[in-house]
């Protein structure tokens, strides 16, 4: 009977502390935040006048700027999925091509990813605003003449630009490990049989790199659904609220017009949608590499 209980008195031991901290400040909030979408919670306290039953959702539902918010975003992160795996696997294919240089381009590729989203956002703001519009200005350039950040369809690129800029150096050390996992034998193996470069990164490389593009295109998805710094620093979901990601479209909902229920309401779907898309994409993505 000790010996069999032992077991649970370790895992009482070194579990309890971590599993409470994981309760309190991940499930705990989850648990309140949807508890409170049936009230009408002001925002203040844990106190609330009535219960509202579904208004929330009805409300949320109704919203025509959280639909368009909602599309704007799903567009975002389609886009950027598939450029910033794409550009990634790309300059990690140039850092291992045995350059001389390879470590010096390594770091320069990364360097964006470590400077913190609002501060690139404003960097990027003042491109698009002054450095682009000169150049485009003095060299006659028409789609560079006017801000990117005027008009919502280009103002979506610019987004997109900054994304792929930011987050392309850290998926590219993803890949770069993908690529260095591969035997030397096997790749010798190819080209004694003849395989071309293009054969060979077809039908060998990317089958042997499943789980790193796994990793990749989850990270990207999540970082994409979570983007709020990177909004607030470049467009302030402007012009006219067109540019809003489902994150920054929450926030304002909830703390800027003051909206909590709602907000909260909103919360919860897209917490839903992210859960869905992260499921089938792993499930995918498994699925692939069990076919390799």
């Amino acid at each position: 009977m000790y010996t069999s209980k032992r077991p649970w008195l370790k895992f009482l031991k070194f579990g309890a502390f971590p599993l409470s901290i994981f309760f309190a400040v991940l499930t705990l909030p989850l648990l309140l935040g949807s508890f409170f979408t049936f009230t009408n919670w002001d925002g203040f306290g844990l106190d609330f006048e009535e219960f509202v039953g579904l208004k929330n959702y009805t409300e949320a539902l109704q919203d025509e700027a959280y639909w368009a918010s909602l599309q704007f975003t799903a567009m975002y992160v389609i886009v950027s999925l598939i450029l910033v795996n794409l550009v990634a696997f790309g300059l990690a294919l140039l850092v291992t091509a045995g350059l001389r240089s390879a470590n010096v381009f390594r770091t320069f590729f990364f360097i964006p990813n470590l400077i913190g989203g609002v501060i690139l956002g404003f960097i990027w703001q003042f491109v698009f605003n002054r450095t682009l519009t000169t150049v485009g200005k003095n060299f006659e350039i028409p789609f560079l003449e006017s801000s990117w950040l005027n008009a919502p369809e280009s103002a979506f690129w610019a987004l997109v630009v900054v994304t792929v800029w930011q987050m392309s150096g850290y998926m590219m050390i993803i890949y770069i490990t993908g690529l260095m996992s591969i035997e030397n034998d096997v790749l010798e193996a190819a080209m004694i049989d003849g395989a071309s470069a293009f054969r060979t990164l077809w039908s060998i490389r990317l089958p042997l790199m499943a789980q790193a593009f796994t990793i990749s295109i989850f990270l990207t998805l999540r970082n994409s659904f979570m983007a709020y710094d990177v909004n607030v620093g470049l467009t302030g979901g402007g012009p006219y609220r067109s540019t809003e990601l489902i994150s920054m479209h929450i926030f304002n909902e909830a703390f800027m017009f003051g909206y909590m229920g709602t907000g909260q309401a909103k919360a919860v779907f897209m917490f839903l949608i992210i859960a869905v898309v992260a499921l089938v994409q792993v499930a995918v993505s498994k699925r692939f590499e069990v076919q390799r």
